[in-house]
């Protein structure tokens, strides 16, 4: 299978060796997103406000591959304090409906001023593909 690389619009343009979003037959993978606006700059606010802005830039990746967050199927979160999972939880309910996606999270020591971190895999619809 190939590897198609995708840079999202709206998206700050990685500095490091790694692609947004990647897309191998009808799965999507998104590098984990962190709470960066399109210029590059960290949002302000606490872990709701980084929340939303991550699955913001989710959303994001997710659009350029043709997907939503509806065909999420997998989410993985890396919280700098584990303490911070209910207001996680508040944003994370409001994004996804049930059926949720499978989930893990995990505490993580993230760079200075990032509280959350997370990446999804998707699958995409169409070519016979059910979800």
């Amino acid at each position: 299978m190939t590897r198609d690389a995708r840079q999202p619009e709206g998206l700050a343009r990685p500095t490091l060796p790694y692609s947004p979003v990647v897309v191998t037959g009808d799965l999507v993978f998104t590098a984990g997103q962190v709470a960066l606006d399109a210029r590059g700059d960290l949002v302000a606010g606490g872990i709701e406000e980084q929340t939303a802005q991550v699955f913001d830039n989710l959303a994001r990746c997710l659009d350029t591959a043709g997907c939503s967050m509806e065909d999420v199927v997998k989410v993985t979160a890396f919280l700098a304090d584990l303490t911070d999972v209910d207001g996680y939880n508040r944003v994370y309910a409001a994004r996804f409906s049930p059926p949720y996606p499978a989930r893990s999270t995990v505490g993580a020591r993230l760079a200075d001023n990032l509280l959350v971190e997370i990446e999804a895999i998707a699958r995409r619809a169409g070519d016979g593909a059910s979800i």
